[in-house]
């Protein structure tokens, strides 16, 4: 795997994705940052692709959300020609390929792309470089030492949505608490068999009152 120059290592954000039984949970505070300035409180780092995909970003908030229109493109014009929806595998490789391609001048963003198709939940993490993992429970950001704390003590592979959502409210709730980069609130979203679906407000203070 190349490396990743160090002024491309990115040093804001909590964002999550883990692979359950059942489908994915994708996880993020909403905290945007410039340096030590607190540029918004509720900055949006969770993006609908598709009904049975999501992406998460953390970077540069501009290079990040060109990637995110060109999978959203790439998406309806492969649903469009084929008749059924993208695979998560090749919208990973579509940004992938995004990456590579101006790897000389680089995107300053890292992302997790997640969903759930035929096969089964994915997914995968992405650097600046578009190098590609596949992975099961992963954190990125400068939080993500933090979050993983909480995830690696509870994670298993055959762990269903309901039973663990309440512990990636744990990891990124405790991020926010630990790491000034992180903050200001929390988004969590499930995508499983019945699609796409962001938790509400009720829904994620009573995760976060839960002993």
């Amino acid at each position: 795997m190349r490396e990743v120059p160090k002024e491309l290592i990115l040093k804001g954000t909590t964002t999550i994705g883990v692979v359950c039984k059942d489908g994915v949970i994708l996880a993020s505070d909403t905290r945007v940052t410039m340096g030590y300035f607190v540029a918004h409180k509720k900055g949006k780092k969770i993006y609908q692709v598709d009904e049975h995909l999501a992406m998460t970003i953390a970077g540069s908030v501009a290079d990040a959300q060109k990637a995110v229109d060109i999978l959203k493109a790439n998406a309806q014009l492969y649903k469009l020609s084929y008749g059924r929806p993208i695979p998560i595998n090749s919208a990973a490789r579509v940004i992938a390929n995004l990456l590579g391609s101006v790897r000389y001048a680089p995107l300053a963003t890292q992302v997790l792309i997640g969903g759930i198709d035929t096969t089964g939940p994915h997914v995968y993490m992405l650097d600046p470089l578009g190098s590609v993992t596949e992975e099961k429970c992963v954190s990125t950001g400068s939080g993500s030492p933090i979050a993983y704390g909480v995830l690696e003590d509870k994670y298993k592979e055959d762990v269903e949505i309901k039973e663990f959502t309440p512990i990636v409210v744990k990891a990124v709730n405790a991020a926010m608490k630990r790491d000034a980069a992180s903050g200001g609130s929390f988004d969590v979203v499930i995508i499983d068999e019945n699609g796409f679906r962001e938790l509400d407000d009720d829904e994620k203070r009573k995760f976060v009152e839960e002993p």
